[in-house]
This record gives structure tokens, C-alpha cells and sequence, in this order.
């Protein structure tokens, strides 16, 4: 399970990231210069220009006047270095942001990311317990998105598992005659889904200035793409005028605009009257505005006001191909077609680009009515205004059905870009198999918790079918840490994302998980009841699912011992009927005799200290029940100046 080493000949991708931000802040601040001499050499043309003209005033001769027209010219030109070169500061800005960013990553920083918390749920099946989203948690280590629906997607790939959303959309697991083999061809399909994200997550990771461009466009702000979403489904439902679909009204403009032109010629050399030009010229901006003022107003009351979002999402496509065309020409780099989810989305954004770009040049020419004067000079002479409706129709028609595909195409590649970031980033992660076997299988050597990086302790762990693991062991020992490794690990493997082992086997199935119930006192849930309200999630959960691992710490700790001793007992005995594993964390010793059941399904596991003048803390599970607890030795040097 070693890394597939990816894009750049530095190992270490600190150095990379460092030397990367080095290079642009010196390009940043070349540009600054070259932006305050532009500012300059206009400001110095631009006066010059002005005296030039002064002088031909007063003292006339064409030479002052070709001079004057030069440094206009010259200003002209400076401004528009200087725009170009303030274009490139802001985009290389944000380049070197992303890399500050990265580097804050590695020193176990995440501040600069979303943390995703308005995901989180108390009552999801593992999510909470796992850590998935809040801050410090998986979801706030991955995040990398640029667009509302690219979070919203890497949410759901993390909180929603492949088995769970299968057995959501057929209504529960398969049963019935013939289930085993509709049941096999389901996981052969589902894992070679995780398989293709898993190609595509391993071939963007060696395309680091594709996902470092495509991130930068998220440095100043998400683009919403729920708003988005909203103004293209107003604008598909929009119906255009009949005058943008007529041949006839698009002769008769033709004729207008020719119409008027020629008695400006007739106006010039002739006797005619240019008053008539005039008033030729009046009648084509009435009509204008009268056709098209409305459906202009709708068009921009929703697709416009959304213009920086839409011209964004323009950007993200750009970006994509761009740099799919630029690797397919280069044999010795990571190729889009490496992956088929790549390819396919690459292949379909491609045909979007026109679409992005059009649709930009429309609401350019909406936000160019703004210009008053402008407007009205470009209807009276061109009809400017009909024309922009028929574009729009046009656009309209030959895009708008695509478009919400396009979008989700984004989507789904900021996901992975956030992921495959995650993937260059931990070089020391390996590699899940994932096997399409019809009973649980779960199988981990080296396996240790990413949060805690190269500093944690690997286990080896093995997790049988309908097999049920209760693990003992002293208050911080590593229990509920090692519970924790078991679920990220399994819902990275789901995600076709590096896990944190040597080794990882596992197969398809349901995760629940039961870690940090709580009472809810506003609704009058007491701790012991919300407990209760946990295990009948569970037993629901568990019925709807064809396999479950379940993961519990503490069960019922909201009771007097025995009857928590009893009620865990009753409990495992139920549920060890269902189609489900588990593996328990607890202090109760009592309950490991489960152990002893002539099934042998029950199996004792524990996290053992070794105790003397301090305690030594191995945070290894091997076979066994704990023998030794730390709260009194703790708590004896507590009290030590009380005793005293």
C-alpha cells in the first residue's frame, strides 16, 4: 500500500508548498511594481497630453496636436497594463493563498476551512460520533470546495455510505427468492463505483495546478449555487416574446437599422432633411424599448443579479478543460482519461464552455444598459435591445436543458478536487480493497486514526460476520479512539479516499454508532431516556439494512451499575439476532463473560495500562479483559494534599 507519488519531485509536500508561495509573492511583487510604473507613465502621458493640446490651442500647429493624440494613446495603453497587470496580482494573490493555506494544513491548522457544522446532526446514524463535520473534525480537514454544491456533495459522500443510499432507494435491503444474487450484483456494482471515484480522486491528485487553480477561485467567497440553481430554473420557465422567435421581425429589424442608415447617407448628400434621420432614429429606440424593456427587466431581475456567480461558474469550467487539453499533451503527466468519471465530465463541460461564455456576453450587454446614454444611442442606431432578447432566446433554447447537468458536473468535481487534495496531502495513507462479499467483512492491520497523524499507535483488528467485540480497558487508554479509527476509516474506504493503515480489507455495509448520547433537557429527555431513544435508532436502523456494524461506547451508562450490566447483556443478546456486528467499549468487566457463550460469537478484546510510580499507557488492543484501572492511582495524586 504504498503512495502513489504524484506531480512534482518533492516528497515533502511542505517544502513543495513552501517554496510554491515563495515563488509567487516574489511574482506578486514584480507585478506591483510594474503596476506602480504603469500608474506612472499613465498619469505622466495622460498630463502631457493635456499640455500638448494646450499648447495647439494657444499656439496652433499640427505637431502638438499628433503629439497630443500619441500620449493619449500612451495613457490609454499604461491603464490597460496596468488593469492587466492588477488582474494577474489578484489571481496570483489567491494562488499563493491556497499554498499559505495548505502549509497552515500541515501544521495541523484548519482555521482557513469551512468546517462544515451546519451539517451536523445529533441523530445521524454515525456521523456525530465520528467527528464528520465541526470543527477539527473530517469534514474540516477535507473541505477545499469553491461552490455551495460541492459542499453539499462532499457532505453527503461522507455522511451517506454506499450501502445506506442503495437500500434508501430500493426501500430496504433485497430479500426474498433469489436475494443473494440481486444482493451480489449489487455490491459487484457498488464497488466498482468506489472503485471509479477512487480513480478519479487518485488521478486529480497528481494535477496539483489543476486543483490549486480551481481552489484559488474560492479565496474571496463560495459561489451559491443554490441561488444559481433558483435564477436558471426562473429563466428555463421564462417565456420570451413571439417578436425573438420571428424570421419576420428579424427581417423587418434588419430593414429598420438599413432604413436608417440610409437617410443618414441621403441626410448627408442630399437636400433631405436630417431631421427625418432623426426621427427615423427615435422610432427605432421606441420600439426597442417598448419590446423589449420587459422581457429584459424579467431576464435580469433573475439571471443577472447572479452574473459574478454564473461568470465564476465560467471560470471552473474553463479551468477544467483547459487543463484536461494541456495534460492529454503531455505523455509523462496524470492523465484525465485515467479515469472514466473524469473523462465523462470533462467530455460534457467541454460542450458547456460556449454556453458559460454566451450567457456572459449577454449579461455583459444587461449591464451595459445601464448606461443610459450608451443604451440609448445603441437602440436608436442598432436596435441593440431586440437583438439581446433573441440572443437570450436563442441561449434559451440550446442550452437551458443542459445546464443544471453542467452545474452538478462542477459539483461533483469540487468534491473530488477537495478529496484528492486530502489524498496528496497524506502520503502516508494507503489504499483500501474493497471486497464484493455478501457478509461482513472488515479487516485492518496498522490501522491508526488520521487526526493524530505519524504520533498514533497502529493496531491490527479483525471484525468477523455476525461477530461481537467487547473491548475493556482503563479511562483514556485508547478505547473510544480506536472505536473512532474503525468508523473514518471504513467511511474513507466508502469515499475511494487513502486510509490510515498498512492494510485495509473491508467489504459493504451499514455503519451505526452510539458514542456521545446526551439529554436534551428543553424537551425534557433525560440522559438514560435519550439512551433508550438511541438503541431503538439502532434496532430501526439495523432492521432497514441487510449488514450493520454497530459501534458502542458505554451502553446504558445512564443507570446504577447491575442494571446497566443487565440491560447491556439483554441488549447484545437481542440484537447478536439481527444481521449485525459490533464491536463495545466498556468499563464493565462484568460483561465481557458474554465471552463465555457456547456460540462463540462474543469475543474480549482490551486496551491494557501498566501501572507503578506513573502509569504507561501502550494504547495496543490485544485479546484479553483489562486487568488494571486507572481512576484510583489518579486520583490518589488528586488528593494527595487533602490526605495530608
Amino acid at each position: 500500500m504504498k503512495e502513489n507519488n504524484t506531480n512534482t519531485s518533492y516528497t515533502d509536500r511542505e517544502s513543495y508548498y513552501s517554496v510554491r508561495a515563495a515563488s509567487l509573492k516574489a511574482d506578486i511583487a514584480r507585478l506591483k511594481r510594474h503596476s506602480r510604473i504603469c500608474v506612472v507613465v499613465g498619469l505622466a502621458a495622460f498630463i502631457a497630453a493635456v499640455a500638448a493640446v494646450a499648447t495647439y490651442t494657444v499656439y496652433g500647429g499640427l505637431w502638438w496636436l499628433c503629439c497630443g493624440a500619441l500620449l493619449a494613446v500612451g495613457y490609454i495603453v499604461a491603464r490597460r497594463l496596468d488593469v492587466i497587470c492588477c488582474d494577474r496580482m489578484e489571481r496570483q494573490t489567491d494562488l499563493c493563498t491556497v499554498y499559505e493555506n495548505e502549509l497552515k494544513y500541515l501544521s495541523g491548522d484548519f482555521t482557513p476551512f469551512d468546517d462544515g457544522r451546519r451539517y451536523a446532526d445529533t441523530a445521524h446514524p454515525f456521523a456525530y460520533d465520528m467527528d464528520i463535520f465541526g470543527a477539527q473534525s473530517l469534514f474540516h480537514r477535507i473541505n477545499r470546495t469553491v461552490t455551495s454544491g460541492g459542499s453539499d456533495r462532499l457532505a453527503a459522500q461522507l455522511s451517506v455510505l454506499p450501502q445506506d443510499r442503495e437500500d434508501a432507494e430500493n426501500g430496504g435491503f433485497i430479500e426474498g427468492k433469489g436475494s443473494e444474487g440481486k444482493q451480489s450484483e449489487v455490491m459487484r456494482r457498488l464497488c466498482g463505483e468506489i472503485e471509479r471515484q477512487r480513480e478519479a480522486v487518485d488521478a486529480l491528485a497528481g494535477m496539483e495546478p489543476l486543483r490549486t487553480e480551481f481552489i484559488s477561485r474560492g479565496v474571496r467567497g463560495h459561489i451559491d449555487t443554490a441561488s444559481v440553481k433558483s435564477a436558471l430554473s426562473t429563466v428555463k420557465a421564462m417565456e420570451m416574446p413571439g417578436y425573438s422567435h420571428s424570421i419576420v421581425a428579424l427581417g423587418l429589424s434588419w430593414a429598420s437599422i438599413a432604413g436608417f442608415f440610409a437617410f443618414v447617407l441621403l441626410c448627408i448628400f442630399t437636400s433631405i432633411p436630417s431631421s427625418l434621420a432623426v426621427l427615423w432614429g427615435t422610432a427605432n429606440l421606441f420600439i426597442a424599448l417598448m419590446l423589449s424593456t420587459g422581457p429584459l427587466k424579467k431576464i435580469g431581475s433573475s439571471a443577472g443579479r447572479l452574473h459574478k456567480e454564473l461568470r465564476a461558474y465560467g471560470e471552473l469550467v474553463e479551468i477544467i478543460v483547459r487543463h484536461s487539453d494541456s495534460l492529454a499533451m503531455k505523455t509523462d503527466s496524470p492523465r484525465m482519461d485515467s479515469s472514466p468519471v473524469l473523462t465523462a465530465i470533462t467530455t460534457d463541460l467541454r460542450h458547456s464552455i460556449g454556453a458559460f461564455d454566451d450567457l456572459r456576453r449577454i449579461l455583459d450587454g444587461l449591464d451595459r444598459r445601464g448606461n443610459v446614454l450608451g443604451m440609448i444611442f445603441f437602440d436608436a442606431l442598432f436596435l441593440s435591445d431586440i437583438f439581446l432578447v433573441r440572443r437570450f432566446r436563442r441561449w434559451q433554447e440550446a442550452y437551458i436543458g443542459s445546464i443544471d447537468r453542467w452545474i452538478d458536473e462542477v459539483s461533483m468535481t469540487d468534491a473530488l478536487v477537495s478529496m484528492s487534495t486530502f489524498r496528496y496531502n497524506e502520503p502516508s495513507a494507503g489504499r483500501a480493497e474493497i471486497v464484493d462479499s455478501i457478509e461482513l467483512t472488515y479487516e485492518a492491520r496498522g490501522l491508526w486514526h488520521p487526526f493524530l497523524g505519524e504520533r498514533a499507535v497502529r493496531n491490527d483488528f479483525t471484525i468477523g460476520d455476525a461477530h461481537y467485540y467487547i473491548v475493556t480497558g482503563a479511562n483514556m487508554a485508547g478505547k473510544s479512539t480506536f472505536l473512532r479509527s474503525l468508523g473514518v476509516n471504513y467511511i474513507l474506504a466508502m469515499n475511494g479516499m487513502p486510509v490510515f493503515a498498512d492494510s485495509f480489507r473491508v467489504s459493504l455495509f451499514s455503519l451505526f454508532s452510539s458514542m456521545r448520547t446526551s439529554d436534551d433537557l428543553a424537551h425534557g429527555i433525560s440522559y438514560f431516556n435519550a439512551e433508550l431513544l438511541r438503541l431503538r435508532q439502532l434496532i430501526a436502523h439495523c432492521r432497514g439494512h441487510r449488514y450493520t456494524l454497530i459501534i458502542l461506547d458505554e451502553i446504558l451508562k445512564g443507570t446504577n451499575s447491575l442494571d446497566k450490566l443487565n440491560g447491556s447483556r439483554m441488549f447484545l443478546e437481542a440484537i447478536s439476532s439481527l444481521p449485525v456486528s459490533g464491536v463495545i467499549a466498556t468499563h464493565d468487566l462484568e460483561l465481557s463473560r458474554m465471552a463465555d457463550d457456547e456460540t462463540g460469537r462474543f469475543h474480549n478484546f482490551c486496551f491494557e495500562i501498566r501501572l507503578s510510580d506513573e502509569i504507561t499507557y501502550t494504547y495496543k488492543i490485544t485479546p484479553g479483559v483489562a486487568r488494571n484501572q486507572n481512576a484510583t492511582h489518579l486520583l490518589k495524586g488528586i488528593l494527595a494534599d487533602v490526605l495530608l
